[in-house]
């Protein structure tokens, strides 16, 4: 049985296990340079490979709600721009026992949703136009609750942070790469082959922990939007309303033709794994068209959802993903409409069925 502080549990061995990898890559890239190269001063070589990563995790973590502004173009609304949405994320807002965020629509086409910021006090709720425009008001109001579920859980922070560290790794993979293959072109043989050497050992090290931490980044990020699931389906009282919201987004998502966003973690919906689900399923058309109509209805794309989701290669892919399957999320929900129909479903069951 699923609590809150399981989610806090795995934020909290997440931000251990992936400092505690980064940790180990600083050391074996002192080790491997004082292998290579000979003796070095260890406090400056410490200081520096320690001190530059917080500083640029600090960085992030300060601008990254500027990046994001300027990346999505989103428009805040000025107060009674839209008394519906305004109304509702204030409902929803007091419900949750958060401080109502600031409201801003994304000039996009395509159906999704996200929340940024420091803190809870100066987070803000985004919405995309297609969002408001394709999803009915129930539906709309299950994705707001999902995104206050975030702010509730304060997880938008752990990943902001989290989300530094393979970053940090893959720069350092890429430049010590690039940095062994101009050693050996511009050095004599045995200074440079020694450096070059050193460098490329530091570069395999740095990529390996690159996907190592970025597992455990993604599993966090699939881990949170269940938590989020949940939450919306509590505090609307209608998961059925979200269900239907995901279904809609994912196949809205599929349709665009825009390459997927760097910060597609943040959002409700990830338009690459949507591109990704949609796609399969319909090159398997025929196999799950069940009734030879040449249309995929709702029955036979839920069913198609379902065997796909069980596939060993779409359990493996889903690894690299930052969403779990939207079929999986549907089937959380499902539970949970199970449980609300019998009347057993209370404050204290919230994260049950996660």
């Amino acid at each position: 049985m699923a609590r809150l502080g399981q989610l806090k549990f795995a934020m909290a061995s997440s931000i251990f296990l992936v400092a505690l990898i980064f940790a180990s890559l600083l050391a074996a890239l002192l080790f491997v340079v004082e292998w290579y190269v000979g003796s070095f001063n260890v406090f400056y070589s410490v200081l520096l490979i320690v001190v530059l990563p917080v500083l640029f995790i600090l960085f992030q973590y300060l601008i990254g709600p500027a990046v994001v502004r300027m990346s999505t173009h989103l428009q805040y609304l000025a107060p009674g721009a839209n008394p519906w949405l305004e109304g509702t994320v204030k409902e929803l807002a007091d419900k949750s026992g958060l401080p109502m965020p600031r409201l801003a629509v994304v000039p996009d086409k395509t159906p999704n949703a996200f929340v940024f910021g420091r803190t809870a006090k100066s987070a803000t709720l985004a919405v995309h136009e297609g969002l408001l425009q394709n999803l009915n008001e129930s539906e709309v109001k299950g994705v707001i609750a999902h995104e206050l579920g975030h702010l509730r859980h304060k997880d938008y922070v752990v990943m902001t942070v989290l989300s530094a560290v393979p970053l940090i790794a893959f720069l350092i993979a890429r430049g010590t790469i690039e940095a062994a293959w101009f050693s050996g072109r511009g050095s004599s043989r045995d200074k440079g082959g020694n450096i070059g050497a050193a460098l490329v050992v530091a570069g395999i090290l740095s990529y390996v922990v690159y996907i190592v931490s970025l597992l455990c980044v993604m599993r966090l990020s699939r881990l949170r939007e269940h938590y989020a699931d949940a939450y919306s389906a509590y505090v609307t009282g209608a998961p059925r309303s979200l269900e239907s919201a995901l279904a809609k987004i994912t196949y809205g998502l599929s349709l665009s033709p825009k390459a997927p966003s760097g910060a597609r973690a943040f959002y409700i919906g990830d338009p690459a794994l949507a591109k990704q689900e949609i796609s399969e399923i319909m090159d398997k058309k025929d196999e799950y068209d069940l009734d030879h109509d040449g249309v995929l209805d709702e029955r036979e794309l839920e069913l198609a959802m379902e065997k796909e989701a069980t596939s060993t290669w779409r359990t493996i892919n889903s690894w690299f993903s930052t969403h779990p399957p939207t079929f999986r999320r549907i089937m959380l929900l499902s539970e949970i409409e199970t449980e609300m129909t019998s009347g057993k479903y209370s404050s204290d069951r919230m994260y049950t069925h996660v």
